[in-house]
């Protein structure tokens, strides 16, 4: 099989061009033209040949060219129209012994629900920049098949999702995406691989999605996250009255889960959260 020729930056403006489109801060766009990074993402995604990969905002399909001579197949999820109808014949002309391998579902990944996308093994994009967390946490939400995620995002959400309690940007993306598994930032992408040029640098997340936790904690537990994060500085027993309905029964599950109720939220671990949640 032909590999896939891959997106550079004359391809990108001409696909560009002839679709008359112009990324928008709308929509979060900013198209990925590099090939060499195309295929550092692909790498540090660690995928197997078996893996089902959804992809979100493909965009003009650059990664997806990249993902595709990798894996069994890439269901790519796109609002914009007029890039969800391009993307098929895209990859029909510039990697076309792996056609068969493309979906393309034309929705906002945030109404997408379980089912609509097969039993994706693996999430692999370069994310829209102001939607990135919640698309995050939706697939992984309602898709549990998926293990691996790797996916660019703006260098300081990197931080915070990958952040260890006790630092600056901890807070609640770090500890709701360590609740599929361990997070790690996995390198940072220069402003000049994109179309136009970000005004920062961008980073990879990898999340090994081992889901130590019972799936069926979660929406309690999100709950108290939001709670104990709401109001920064604050004490959790001061935090947690409002959910628990007074300080003195928030204290009251404080302890029975071994959590001094004089810290803060940005102190506790996942594994914190979750035996509060468990405990009350």
């Amino acid at each position: 099989m032909t590999q896939p020729h891959l997106l550079g930056p004359v391809e990108i403006r001409e696909l560009a061009a002839e679709l008359d489109v112009t990324p928008t801060k709308k929509l979060g766009q900013n198209f990925l033209h590099d090939p060499n990074t195309i295929r550092r993402i692909v790498a540090a995604a660690d995928l197997s040949p078996e893996d089902r990969v959804v992809e979100v905002g493909p965009g003009l399909g650059s990664l997806t060219l990249g993902l595709l001579g990798e894996v069994a197949h890439v269901t790519a999820v796109e609002i914009d129209s007029r890039l969800a109808g391009k993307l098929p014949d895209t990859v029909a002309t510039r990697a076309a012994d792996f056609a068969d391998r493309l979906s393309v579902v034309e929705k906002d990944a945030l109404t997408v629900e379980a089912g609509e996308l097969g039993e994706p093994t693996a999430l692999v994009a370069n994310l829209p920049y102001n939607v990135a967390v919640p698309v995050l946490l939706h697939l992984l939400e309602v898709y549990p098949s998926i293990r691996r995620v790797l996916v660019m995002v703006q260098l300081e959400v990197a931080e915070r999702l990958a952040a260890a309690p006790g630092s600056k940007v901890y807070g609640i993306p770090s500890v709701k995406a360590s609740f599929y598994g361990p997070v790690r930032q996995a390198g940072t992408i220069g402003k000049n691989v994109f179309w136009p040029a970000p005004k920062i640098e961008s980073g990879l997340v990898r999340i090994d999605c081992t889901r130590p936790f019972d799936e069926a904690l979660r929406p309690r537990l999100f709950a108290l996250i939001d709670a104990s994060f709401a109001q920064r500085r604050k004490t959790l027993r001061a935090a947690l009255a409002g959910f628990y309905g007074s300080a003195a029964a928030a204290e009251e599950a404080l302890r029975a889960a071994n959590i001094d109720p004089r810290l803060r939220g940005e102190k506790l671990g996942v594994e914190d959260f979750v035996r509060l949640a468990e405990a009350s």
